[in-house]
């Protein structure tokens, strides 16, 4: 089982950054599809960013021009880049693997980590 666990959430003031990191615990044989989320109090959950296993991004229009989603160079890790961060950001950050491969075995996946809080105020 992949475990899937998210860092770098803070408090910033409105025009900041932050850096999120989604961390893997498999690193030797499998390369993932990841995804970030995010869920404001109150609201539902929505799609941030998704990171692919041949390097498609895409974004939220939300954020889009804001935000950037890349691998690290360790092939279980992403970031995910905050500029110019507004308080209508604040939300609980969630990462999850949607799709793996591992050797030639390709699975589909719903893997959550547990969640960055973010918080921005104005």
């Amino acid at each position: 089982q992949v475990q899937v666990v998210e860092s770098g959430g803070g408090s910033v003031q409105a025009g900041g950054s932050l850096r999120l990191t989604c961390a893997t615990s498999e690193r030797t044989i499998c390369v993932f599809g990841m995804s970030w989320y995010r869920q404001a109090p109150g609201k539902e959950r929505e799609f941030v960013s998704s990171f692919d296993l041949d390097g498609s991004t895409s974004y939220a229009d939300s954020v889009k021009g804001r935000f950037t989603i890349s691998q690290g160079n360790a092939k279980n890790t992403v970031y995910l880049q905050m500029n110019s961060l507004q308080p209508e950001d604040t939300a609980m950050y969630y990462c999850k693997v949607y799709r793996g491969k591992c050797l030639m075995k390709t699975f589909e996946a719903d893997i959550w980590g547990q969640g960055t809080q973010v918080t921005v105020s104005s």
